[in-house]
């Protein structure tokens, strides 16, 4: 956030500060946090490298669209390893899943 704008939000009574800082997350609560959207932004890339869309996506894998969607946008109820299959579905190696889950 811009030095500026964090200063008037201030000035008018909020609180400005991170999302860990707001919901008080742990170490571990972050990187878990971290590693599923890495794992989002992975998937989506390897999608549109292939130049699939989300239909095209869910029949490979043998789900729904919505569901891409959910792995896409790093929704909660999407698992690790629904991400992690989906990834080796589209065709990730074992080197770019290691690029994605190291920090």
């Amino acid at each position: 956030m811009y030095k500026k704008k964090k200063q008037l939000l201030e000035a008018k009574g909020w609180k400005v500060g991170t999302v860990d800082e707001f919901l008080g997350l742990n170490d571990e609560e972050i990187a878990y946090i971290e590693l599923k959207l890495a794992l989002s932004k992975k998937i989506r890339e390897l999608r549109l490298e292939k130049n699939l869309t989300q239909v095209e996506t869910a029949k490979l894998l043998g789900s729904s669209q919505s569901r891409v969607a959910k792995m896409e946008s790093g929704d909660p109820s999407v698992s690790i390893d629904l991400q992690i299959r989906s990834l080796l579905a589209l065709g990730a190696s074992m080197e770019e899943l290691a690029q994605v889950i190291s920090p």
